[in-house]
């Protein structure tokens, strides 16, 4: 889908990026994480041509971006940034349907794709629809960014620190309502961003970056339990690592099927390290774990979380 070649990028003489190579598949949700002024943004940013490289291809689809024109390249691509970026003036329906205008799609079309990524992040049509910026949360405003990103079903989704400002509690939310809709629509998502618990709870491979240079790509399980240098080690918090392994696994995966027991109960989308917070705040060694209606599926034992994080280090 999106292939880096030896890509080089220099600022007044200053090397930024130094001999990239990355190649990001159809359907993937890649996300770049390095310390402020790594690259990353600059990455994000040589994709369609905000940044031009000085050496080195990228290739789109199987095109060199400079044999596109840059309006038709851009259009193939949605973007989020961490500022929104929406227009204040225009109301939330016209600033999804931004894009759409653009490709020249017909009014009852733009309609519907509008009315459709409401629905796809539980805004209201009725409530939503004509409301404008000034009138939204925060986190609105970010699921209205989202939603316009996606708007004119482009091929790739570019995302810039998009919940960089926003209070933990939204934060979370969002990133499980991004996560749901990567998994729902297909679509190639590239990410910036700094927090690597981010990463690692949306990435299906992460691309760690250290002053412009790649120094590992790999998948969220592989990064934690192989870090390729100290640098990679310390990135990623060499003090916590087993408990950010805890967040990579469900709590419905180590299940065991029996009776429920006494104490707390989870749903069965929680994490092993929020199943352990609960044992931990309840003082117990076992948490039920409910499925979606509400069902017991059974018990999660703390010695079954050690064993199996035993059996990944092993």
């Amino acid at each position: 889908m999106i292939r880096f070649e030896n890509i080089g990028k220099s600022y007044d003489g200053h090397r930024v990026i130094d001999g990239l190579n990355l190649h990001v598949a159809r359907g993937e949700f890649v996300v770049l994480i390095g310390a402020s002024g790594s690259g990353k943004s600059t990455v994000l940013k040589m994709i369609n041509r905000l940044e031009p490289h000085d050496c080195g291809r990228i290739l789109f689809d199987g095109r060199e971006i400079y044999d596109f024109e840059p309006r038709a390249l851009r259009l193939r691509m949605g973007y989020a940034i961490q500022s929104v970026g929406l227009f204040p003036h225009w109301s939330v329906a016209r600033n999804i349907a931004t894009v759409p205008h653009m490709l020249g799609w017909s009014q009852p079309k733009i309609s519907g794709r509008v009315d459709e990524l409401l629905r796809l992040f539980d805004l209201d049509l009725e409530q939503y629809r004509t409301r404008y910026p000034h009138q939204l949360s925060g986190g609105q405003q970010q699921r209205v960014g989202v939603a316009r990103a996606l708007a004119g079903d482009p091929d790739v989704i570019w995302l810039d620190e998009p919940f960089g400002a926003l209070d933990p509690v939204t934060r979370a939310a969002l990133q499980s309502e991004l996560k749901r809709i990567h998994q729902l629509s297909g679509k190639t998502i590239v990410m910036v961003t700094h927090d690597i618990d981010e990463a690692l709870q949306l990435a299906t491979r992460i691309v760690v970056i250290d002053r412009g240079t790649v120094l590992q790509v790999a998948t969220p399980l592989e990064l934690l339990t192989r870090p390729a240098n100290s640098f990679v080690a310390d990135f990623l918090g060499r003090s916590d690592m087993g408990i950010k392994l805890l967040s990579l696994r469900r709590a419905s995966d180590l299940v065991r099927s029996q009776a429920a027991t006494l104490g707390a109960s989870l749903p069965s989308s929680a994490s092993v390290r929020e199943a352990i917070s609960a044992m931990a705040l309840h003082q117990v060694a076992s948490v039920n774990v409910l499925d979606a209606a509400g069902v017991h599926l059974g018990v999660l034992h703390a010695s079954d979380v050690f064993t199996a994080l035993g059996a990944v280090h092993a």
